[in-house]
């Protein structure tokens, strides 16, 4: 059944809420590494500062922000102000890292958004822009499973328990007319926790049957046998769903504007070149990949998840609500309050200068907070 954008709604949050910041789409764990590369010499400061810290995860759903340092786009755009960076492996992490001010502006998966902004009360942060869409799939042993209604009765493993996966697949099994204890994951599916770099150890032991990932991680499976049984694309409205934004400490984007723009002009550039240039930066984002995490995917595995994930400004904002509104019927919270979640005047004032067309916050903007 396709998923159905709702409207804003305005509730509280149920204590279980912050299982949502367990993980994002595709984190592992939750150490930082911070990194920086030097303002150019002789140009001015943006908004007069001397850095603008930048938080993005070492995953392809992140090539936005690995393309645009790779590229040297953000140090382009931020001129005599430094960029520096930070690489986090698991949403909670960078979501500390924001509330503290070590990070300023960052990409993150929409569940730890969710959560961040309504823990906080809506206080602590924005979406201020779109990344990515795509770039799931369930992914199956084609030896135990040959059809969706061979799940019935199987083991799949999802990420986290509350992360944008976990949700995502107790919703399709809830569309389904079967029942699993959101809590425990047991049911008509077992549905089994696992850390994406765990995943593929556990599919090759038989301890899990499948699994309902984020790329790459699904694209490791299918090298190592496992067949795509569905991708969750084909589940939303034109086959479009958020799984990355770009997040700004609220005070930061309060105080230093054309900063925050400055980044996003970087962030709409690097998209645009991801587009006109795809394998170029499918190489420019497996570089970046090597010098984050010491490691480039292979062809076989970094061709196919590219391949699956659309790299856009548009927030798809509607498909945000979505999420959260799946994750109260699986039973994981109440409706949340997300007005004011979105602050998207400096992308479309970036997009405005590009000749570019508006993106829309489905009522979820700042102003319907006031």
């Amino acid at each position: 059944m396709p998923a159905t954008p709702v409207p804003r709604r305005a509730l509280a949050v149920l204590a279980v809420l912050p299982l949502l910041a367990l993980a994002t789409a595709c984190g592992y764990g939750s150490q930082a590494v911070a990194d920086t590369e030097g303002a150019v010499a002789g140009a001015a400061k943006v908004d007069g500062l001397d850095s603008v810290r930048i938080g993005y995860f070492g995953n392809l759903t992140h090539a936005t922000a690995l393309v645009g340092r790779h590229q040297g786009l953000f140090q382009e755009e931020l001129g005599g102000t430094e960029a520096k960076y930070a690489t986090f492996n698991a949403g909670p992490s960078e979501i500390e890292a924001l509330n503290s001010g070590s990070v300023d502006i960052g990409w993150i998966g929409p569940s730890p958004a969710v959560n961040g902004y309504v823990k906080a009360g809506g206080k602590n942060l924005r979406i201020v822009s779109g990344s990515a869409s795509g770039g799931v799939k369930l992914v199956v042993d084609p030896e135990k499973i040959g059809s969706l209604k061979d799940l019935k009765g199987r083991k799949i493993a999802t990420p986290q328990l509350g992360n944008t996966q976990d949700v995502a697949f107790l919703n399709w099994i809830r569309e389904q007319g079967w029942t699993v204890d959101a809590q425990s994951g047991k049911g008509d599916v077992s549905v089994v926790r696992s850390d994406n770099k765990v995943t593929p150890d556990l599919y090759r032991s038989g301890s899990v049957d499948g699994a309902w990932v984020p790329e790459p991680t699904a694209s490791k499976l299918v090298a190592e046998g496992a067949e795509v049984l569905l991708d969750e694309a084909d589940l939303w409205p034109d086959g479009k769903f958020v799984i990355t934004n770009v997040i700004v400490s609220q005070s930061f984007l309060d105080a230093h504007p054309e900063a925050v723009e400055a980044v996003l002009r970087a962030s709409v550039r690097a998209n645009r070149w991801i587009g006109a240039h795809p394998e170029e930066a499918k190489a420019a984002a497996n570089a970046q990949l090597a010098r984050d995490t010491g490691k480039e995917l292979p062809a076989e595995v970094v061709d196919p998840a590219w391949e699956s994930v659309t790299f856009l400004d548009d927030p798809l904002a509607a498909t945000l609500d979505a999420q959260a509104d799946h994750a109260v019927r699986a039973g994981l919270l109440e409706q949340p309050d997300l007005a004011g979640i979105y602050d998207l005047a400096p992308l479309n004032k970036v997009l405005r200068q590009a000749g570019r067309d508006e993106v829309d916050d489905a009522g979820l903007g700042v102003q319907q907070s006031r």
